[in-house]
């Protein structure tokens, strides 16, 4: 659910529900001298955002650049979930990591969303925040699945309540007679989150760092004190974060070619009446399915119904987006099948094969952070804590995400993206049963 790229896309993100209700908006200058600094961090998104705030609170020197706005891709046009964990079934990598590994990255999963908390308390940041989450069930496999998920959340010591819910008491949440039941949860949530971005990015100034937008990384110089070069200027530091992400492009192909793009789309409707959106969602909660091209949904804070979905690995924005979603949001709820639709758009989720956040060096004194997989608002709070740990001395928890393998996607984007999608149409199918 991350990644999205508005429909006409620009720096003002046209089409985006997000960047149309963005309080404030941002305007920082572009670099357009030498610089230096302790860290220069690379992505103006929630990895970097983020990193730059954790960095400063422990008071070294930041510049943060970003090649358009605060906030422009993954970060500010994601659907707005807060869901905690981190990856997918570290258990593979026990001979890397071990046994306490496997268990440091649980405990970051279920901390992630207390950063977020924490931060939105500390800097008073107003990104329309509130706790509850459902997963939805479309066929009976699902809820058995459910029932594990809430017992094995327990034995990972997750403070939160999972509670399994049947049909009927689902509605208390989720109005829909889609459903077989749920699980219903606390411990994650949804946020505005171009507004969440734009405030911890204000955050990150207010304890000292130095914030350019419209400034692109064209060259990283490698040595004892590493250049980042953009198109106007230069910083000089003594480490460096790179956080772009998908986003990067071809600034370093090393790491590219690990990170492909996935598409995916969201629609807003227009503001629901207070009755309407409280029968629909009377739990106002988060919602997602458990199949691989999922659906996801929740309520603004002005009450329009954000709808997402229709995940594809082909790479292509889909040119029938209104009418397509239209169809996935009336099967969900048919009292919206006539709802005008005011905003929608569509991009990208970047995609690692193993679906673990990518984390590591590439010299001493440079770091990286991407891919996570279309999970990552809360992810990504944990990931740049453990880059600023790090860099501050204290390196088991990044060790252990780093020692994780990442491969490059055979045949890069050219021949991995059919590859990608082949074996998304292997799991639609077996959604089927």
């Amino acid at each position: 659910m991350l990644g999205l790229r508005a429909i006409k896309d620009s720096s003002e993100h046209t089409g985006s529900y997000y960047a149309a209700s963005r309080q404030p908006t941002t305007d920082y200058s572009f670099l357009s001298e030498a610089a230096t600094c302790d860290v220069v961090v690379v992505g103006g998104g929630f990895s970097g955002v983020n990193t730059a705030v954790e960095l400063t609170e422990r008071g070294y020197e930041v510049i943060l650049i970003e090649a358009n706005r605060i906030g422009w891709g993954a970060s500010g046009r994601n659907g707005g979930q807060i869901i905690g964990g981190i990856g997918h079934t570290p258990e593979r990598f026990k001979k890397l990591i071990g046994e306490q590994g496997i268990k440091t990255i649980y405990q970051m999963g279920i901390e992630a969303r207390d950063v977020i908390k924490e931060r939105i308390e500390t800097y008073g940041i107003d990104c329309d925040l509130k706790w509850g989450y459902c997963d939805v069930a479309l066929k009976p496999r699902h809820m058995k699945e459910f029932a594990i998920w809430r017992d094995w959340e327990r034995t990972i010591g997750n403070p939160h309540p999972y509670t399994l819910l049947d049909a009927s008491e689902l509605k208390s949440f989720v109005n829909s007679d889609r459903y077989l039941g749920g699980l219903h949860n606390t411990a994650n949530g949804h946020i505005h989150p171009l507004n969440l971005c734009v405030g911890e990015a204000a955050a990150a100034v207010r304890c000292g760092a130095r914030v350019f937008e419209q400034t692109r990384a064209i060259e990283i110089i490698p040595g004892d004190n590493p250049v980042v070069k953009t198109e106007h200027g230069s910083i000089t530091a003594k480490q460096i974060v790179l956080a772009g992400n998908a986003y990067m492009g071809k600034l370093i192909p090393k790491l590219s070619l690990r990170v492909l793009p996935s598409a995916s789309s969201v629609i807003a409707t227009e503001p629901l009446s207070e009755a309407l959106a409280t029968k629909l969602l009377p739990g106002d909660v988060a919602v997602c399915d458990p199949r691989t091209a999922l659906d996801y949904f929740r309520l603004s804070a002005d009450r329009r119904m954000l709808f997402g979905g229709l995940s594809n690995y082909t790479g292509m924005e889909p040119k029938n987006l209104v009418p397509v979603m239209r169809k996935k949001m009336r099967n969900v709820f048919a009292e919206l099948a006539d709802i005008k639709i005011e905003y929608a758009w569509s991009g990208w989720i970047g995609i690692g094969i193993n679906r673990m956040p990518q984390l590591g060096k590439l010299a001493p004194n440079i770091r990286y952070i991407q891919a996570y997989s279309g999970h990552g608002v809360a992810p990504t709070h944990m990931m740049a804590k453990i880059t600023a740990e790090s860099i501050a001395g204290e390196t088991n928890r990044f060790d252990v995400m780093a020692a994780i393998p990442h491969m490059a996607f055979p045949g890069g984007r050219v021949l991995g993206r059919p590859l990608l999608a082949a074996g998304m149409a292997y799991y639609k199918f077996l959604d089927l049963f």
